[in-house]
């Protein structure tokens, strides 16, 4: 069986076949890494590549060993300390003798020797949102929003090595060798044949012997160095994307930064609000995202003023629930868009006012939209606006209220909010 092995350096931007089966292979603790990343970042970073460590020991393969086999005795020198049958201790952990490993030093007895990956933005945005959908999704229109659909488009000479084509590429690698070789075959042959004329012809010439020989030889020498694969033989699977109609649809951010709100909490809402902007970007072409931030009034901003501006205030966060409400009535009818909607509150609000967000909700938001999900961002104990939408949450099926205390929360939060839902 002949085992081929790519040595061949890396383009700009391509990825070996090794790289993804990698990727693949240790997918549970590559997205365990990124899952531990994404909380370390700021807002403007999240969507680089990462540079991520796996522990050695979750990427040891089994090796097979060939035994002495049989059955054998031995006769080793006596000692005075031990006698069979008895058992002898595990050497202290990190005490052992002899030892050459380059593992790290560490005070309880044991290293860890770590695996650096790095991975790039695209991998890393694959990993982030795998699993991932915006849920209740139903094909209301399709004029607007535009996913595609990868199909097979013949080969291509240019390509990654994951979509070589085997068959092709031998193929062509076989047309090339023997174009490079049947002449020098041929020519092999004639002179072979001479050789083994003159080699049993009494008399024969010594000298033109001597010189069939070394034609013989350079020509064999020439015949070989002909490569097997070379990389004008590699043909690749060529993908391309067709559009493919589906429902268009609508994101609403709504966000307290009312006074109550510190920098902190803040500043995880906008971590939040990015990974979902990034996750809808990825996912979906034309899909259009309203943003409105509240503290007494409510406005729709653009995504710089809701990300970066500061206000400070009280609370009525019926003011963005009434004004996402109206920009939904005039501008994105129910029955042509899937409406989707986040909001994200340190849970503070006036106590009279939480009544009436309910009630908003129950008769003119919740009726309309696919999903809405509500994070709250605190250290405190809950208050009347976490209550009336875990009422909501216990009477509707579409809508999610999560509660986020520290930046670790966020991710975890954000998958459970937009895991996909079971068919």
């Amino acid at each position: 069986m002949a085992n081929f092995i790519d040595r061949r350096l890396n383009a700009k931007g391509k990825s070996t076949v090794n790289r993804q089966r990698f990727i693949e292979r240790y997918k549970k603790q590559i997205k365990q890494s990124v899952s531990d990343a994404v909380t370390k970042r700021s807002v403007t970073d999240i969507d680089k590549g990462e540079q991520i460590s796996i522990p050695t020991r979750d990427i040891s393969e089994p090796l097979f060993r060939q035994g002495k086999g049989g059955k054998r005795e031995q006769i080793h020198p006596g000692n005075d300390q031990f006698s069979q049958g008895d058992k002898i201790e595990r050497p202290k952990g990190g005490q052992g003798s002899g030892g050459s490993g380059q593992g790290d030093a560490s005070d309880s007895g044991e290293g860890t020797d770590e695996f650096v990956f790095q991975i790039s933005k695209d991998e890393y945005l694959e990993l982030l949102f795998e699993d991932l959908e915006l849920p209740n999704l139903q094909n209301n229109n399709l004029n607007k929003l535009v996913e595609y659909q990868t199909y097979r488009a013949g080969f291509t000479n240019d390509g990654v090595p994951a979509n070589i084509n085997i068959v092709r590429s031998l193929r062509s690698s076989l047309a090339r060798r023997i174009a490079m070789s049947a002449d020098k075959k041929k020519a092999l042959a004639l002179l072979e044949q001479e050789y083994e004329q003159l080699t049993q012809t009494p008399g024969s010439s010594a000298e033109r012997i001597i010189e069939l020989e070394q034609q013989i030889e350079q020509l064999k020498r020439k015949i070989a160095s002909v490569p097997f694969i070379d990389t004008f033989d590699l043909r690749y699977n060529n993908y391309a994307k067709r559009e493919k109609p589906s429902s268009q649809a609508v994101m609403f951010c709504l966000m307290d930064v009312s006074g109550s709100m510190d920098q902190a909490t803040k500043d995880m809402a906008k971590r939040f609000y990015i990974l979902l902007y990034l996750f809808l970007t990825r996912t979906y072409k034309n899909l259009e995202v309203v943003y409105i931030r509240h503290h007494t009034q409510a406005k729709e901003v653009d995504e710089q003023e809701f990300f970066y501006s500061q206000e400070t205030g009280g609370t009525i966060v019926s003011s963005a629930l009434k004004l996402m409400h109206q920009i939904q009535q005039e501008r994105y009818p129910a029955n042509e868009w899937n409406i989707y909607a986040a909001q994200a509150s340190d849970g503070d609000n006036w106590s009279d006012d939480s009544p009436i967000c309910r009630d908003l909700l129950t008769e003119k938001i919740l009726p309309l939209v696919r999903y809405f999900s509500y994070i709250e961002i605190t250290q405190r104990s809950h208050q009347t606006l976490w209550n009336e939408y875990e009422q909501l949450q216990q009477r509707f099926d579409n809508i999610a209220v999560q509660h986020i205390k520290q930046v670790d929360d966020i991710y975890p939060v954000f998958r459970e909010l937009f895991k996909k839902q079971a068919v």
